[in-house]
């Protein structure tokens, strides 16, 4: 019979047990229990972040990256709270993570007790599942089902709130029997991974006939593992369609293959765009239909069948109503594409009708931005970026922002879980940790936070943990002084009133780079830009490049709120017209 151990002792060999191999946290009252244990063991590598935000961003960053959950570890009350956010954006963009929260003891639990929340109804909305564990002996079980919750199906956040008294009262801890023993004893939640066979080959034979096909990818292709990028290619290497992709895909198809579209939606590109409004038929894979990319319901691809495909039921015909939904893991759909494809015998149809249309929409160049000698243009920041680091295969990282729609225009991606960006709740100060997060998960990658001088402020406390646990982190600051998207929208919205969107108290970022132990770097002038970025990649430890641009660029191609998703402003000339004389002067 095995010997009892204290809940916390059970919760640390658990997720030994489990493969856990890091934790991202931040100690207090409520988790000295497990401290205590985490101290005593050699297994699990603790990060110390500098505030709790900081953790659960990093450990989504370090799951993005790697494919593994990320694992948080907080104090109960402001520990929990400060959590919260970074628990909703894993929740919106489907990033497996399990967060553990310390609780006031049982007893005080509904007191107003010192550091008491509600942690299971405050993160009820925005997780997948949460627990408050009151028994010891249901500890383990309830451990290994929060991974299988998080890393099954659509995956996302659980949290595990652990009052202090469970952490060191004791049971027996008893280990699911194997790897399926969780998924086969759950009573609910058990998600559909096989594909209706009947409708992937009606999916198939769609796709044969169709005569201007687009390939929709998102996130659900990175999430369903390298395996599933793989499959795409094989899909429309057979079919011959062309490949557009979400904000949260990138990386999933080659961005130098020539049926690559680029980026779709509110600043994607004029070819993606236009071709899904003109497809007659759209094969969604592991994508939402989110307000982004559709516009204007109404107006959203008004000709095109449409087939979806997802491993949440509920995200099938939620927003737009498709002709064929099939339920399963996009990547094993996509194999069983394949099969049926090639056991048919089918050839790839005829498209260069439809690429010579794609290639007129291409001719509009909706990428260009204007040059400048006087002033470093961002989007060629970007791109002379990508240009010096390509080769190295760069995990890149971003905050919220111009500099966020920038770095998916021009920084091109050739394989999955490169690009870590929060795409559906677009939290500022999402970059610096999770590139802490991937550099974790791979010590020796080139991993580069691409931000903004008001984004980065939003957790620059985690320049520490990059100092304390000598990760060599680039980050490379767009620095225009203004919150860019708010002030562009600003611009094209609001006559130009530019209400609390000028950054006018902006801290030395050389000097602060330095204080935190950091290389900083300035670079004004544009003739020092290849210069400054060899310098950055030359130094073998963290580096904070301020990298001044010009003040008032804007993010184009854009999408107007509300207009349908083929309304696009293209460049700066077109929208002139509509500005105030105020607002004109700026531009």
């Amino acid at each position: 019979m095995a010997a009892d151990k204290t809940g916390a002792d059970i919760l640390i060999e658990a997720l030994t047990d489990l493969g856990v191999e890091v934790v991202f946290g931040y100690p207090g009252g409520a988790v000295l229990p497990i401290y205590d244990a985490l101290f005593k063991q050699t297994k699990i590598r603790h990060i110390l972040v500098r505030q709790e935000g900081g953790a659960a961003h990093a450990a989504e960053g370090y799951a993005r990256a790697t494919g593994k959950p990320g694992v948080v570890l907080v104090t109960s009350g402001p520990g929990a709270t400060n959590a919260v956010t970074g628990i909703a954006d894993a929740l919106m963009d489907s990033i497996p993570m399990v967060v553990i929260t310390g609780q006031v003891g049982t007893p005080l639990i509904g007191t107003d007790a010192f550091q008491e929340c509600d942690t299971i109804g405050i993160t009820r909305h925005c997780t997948k599942h949460n627990y408050l564990v009151k028994d010891p002996a249901k500890l383990g079980a309830v451990i290994h089902e929060a991974f299988y919750i998080a890393t099954s199906g659509r995956p996302g956040p659980v949290v595990i709130d652990l009052p202090k008294d469970v952490q060191v009262a004791t049971a027996a801890y008893r280990k699911p029997a194997g790897p399926g023993a969780v998924a086969a004893q759950h009573k609910s939640y058990r998600p559909q991974v096989k594909a209706d066979t009947a409708l992937i080959e009606t999916a198939v034979e769609m796709l044969a006939a169709a005569e201007r096909p687009v390939l929709y990818t998102g996130g659900g292709i990175i999430n369903a593992g390298p395996a599933a990028s793989q499959m795409l290619r094989e899909l429309q290497r057979i079919s011959g369609a062309p490949v557009t992709s979400t904000l949260m895909g990138l990386g999933a198809f080659p961005a130098s293959h020539p049926a690559w579209l680029g980026m779709l939606g509110m600043h994607g590109t004029y070819e993606a765009n236009h071709a899904m409004n003109q497809a007659d038929l759209i094969v969604a894979l592991g994508a939402r239909f989110d307000d982004r990319v559709t516009g204007r319901l109404d107006a959203f691809a008004p000709n095109a069948r449409k087939i979806h495909i997802d491993i949440d039921r509920s995200s099938i015909n939620k927003i737009v109503r498709v002709d064929v939904g099939i339920v399963g893991d996009v990547g094993r759909a996509m194999d069983d594409m394949v099969r049926v494809w090639k056991g048919r015998a089918h050839q790839a149809a005829d498209l260069s009708t439809w690429f010579a249309r794609i290639d007129e929409w291409r001719g509009k160049k909706s990428l260009a931005y204007p040059e400048s000698k006087a002033a470093i243009m961002p989007q060629h920041a970007i791109r002379r970026l990508w240009e010096a680091t390509r080769h190295l295969k760069p995990i890149v990282s971003t905050e919220v922002g111009q500099h966020q729609m920038w770095a998916a225009q021009h920084f091109d991606f050739e394989g999955p879980n490169k690009w870590l960006t929060s795409g559906g709740l677009g939290t500022m100060g999402y970059g610096l940790p999770a590139a802490i997060g991937a550099q974790i998960g791979h010590p020796d990658a080139l991993v580069i936070d691409i931000a903004g001088e008001a984004s980065i402020q939003m957790n620059i406390q985690e320049l520490a943990t990059a100092t304390q646990y000598r990760l060599p982190v680039k980050v490379f600051i767009l620095n225009n002084e203004y919150m860019g998207m708010v002030r562009q929208w600003q611009d094209l919205t609001y006559a130009g009133r530019h209400s609390h969107s000028y950054s006018e108290a902006l801290p030395d970022f050389v000097k602060l780079a330095e204080a935190y132990g950091w290389k900083g770097m300035r670079i004004e002038d544009p003739d020092a830009l290849d210069g400054g970025i060899a310098e950055m990649l030359a130094h073998d430890g963290p580096v904070m490049v301020d990298c001044r641009v010009a003040k008032l660029a804007n993010c184009f191609p854009m999408i107007p709120s509300g207009a349908a998703h083929t309304d696009m402003l293209l460049y700066e000339s077109e929208v002139v017209g509509e500005m105030t004389d105020e607002a004109k002067a700026l531009v």
